[in-house]
């Protein structure tokens, strides 16, 4: 089964051409290998709520994308909007995947602790704010990606919720 995949990154230096975006390319590796997905959309944009928003809702509404991962904006800096933007997109929280990220970064380093990432459904997409570096990108990832297939298959029908089965 392919999964059809946007990355959304929320960088002001990035948006400007200033620094390259290795964060998106690890999720894209990851992706590919990991889940088969496949990379419809990519986009790099300000650290601008509406922005953010904008570019979210054109993923899950136009593109028809079945998961939106976005990198960067999730700290405390006054800039980071990431999380507020998806929060005001989404239908329904999906707490699972960041409380999972940041249990499994906490083992790392305790400025796991710092993350405002949050995750949530719009639709049928899952939106999934990730870190804005490549280290934290492959680790956050890492801790949830084995139940991104199922998760995607609830979501979009594909398949049914035995999650509590035992």
């Amino acid at each position: 089964m392919r999964w059809k995949v946007a990355i959304l990154t929320a960088s002001d230096r990035g948006s400007r051409g200033e620094r390259e975006d290795t964060s998106a390319q690890v999720i894209r590796e990851l992706i590919e290998e990991e889940i088969n997905g496949e990379i419809i959309e990519y986009r790099v944009v300000p650290d601008e709520k509406d922005e953010i928003m904008a570019a979210l809702i054109e993923m899950t509404d136009y593109f028809k994308v079945d998961l939106i991962l976005t990198t960067g904006g999730t700290g405390l800096a006054p800039r980071d909007v990431t999380p507020e933007a998806t929060l005001s997109v989404i239908d329904r929280a999906a707490p699972g995947f960041a409380e999972a990220m940041r249990m499994i970064s906490m083992q790392k380093t305790p400025k796991a602790m710092l993350s405002r990432a949050v995750s949530g459904i719009r639709g049928s997409t899952l939106i999934i704010n990730l870190p804005g570096s490549p280290k934290g990108v492959s680790e956050n990832l890492g801790a949830i990606m084995d139940q991104l297939p199922h998760a995607l298959g609830i979501l979009t029908g594909r398949e049914g919720d035995h999650s509590y089965e035992a």
